[in-house]
């Protein structure tokens, strides 16, 4: 399984309208509104480095109203917490 972590801008305006397209593509688990540099952050999870791939370069590239990324390929988990259990809103 690959990771990564996708940091977007967006054009003005555009932060909620770009998150929840970005929700609908597959490959991407979770996405965060944030304050500071970066509007969006996208954690993708696929298959392989080909998909990861396939997911930055091409679906990402489809999505209207993201002016730029910068990507950020995990290589290792360095974590004693459930990351599942830590995020969850218990629901």
């Amino acid at each position: 399984m690959q990771n990564a972590v996708i940091l977007i801008n967006t054009d003005k305006g555009q932060v909620k309208a770009v998150a929840e397209r970005l929700a609908d593509v597959e490959g991407i688990s979770e996405v965060y509104s944030t304050c500071g540099r970066y509007d969006l952050v996208a954690i993708a999870r696929t298959r392989d480095f080909e998909s990861l791939a396939e997911l930055v370069t091409g679906r990402l590239n489809a999505v209207e109203g993201i002016r730029d990324t910068e990507t950020l390929n995990a290589m290792q988990v360095h974590s004693r917490h459930d990351l599942e259990t830590m995020f969850s809103l218990g629901w």
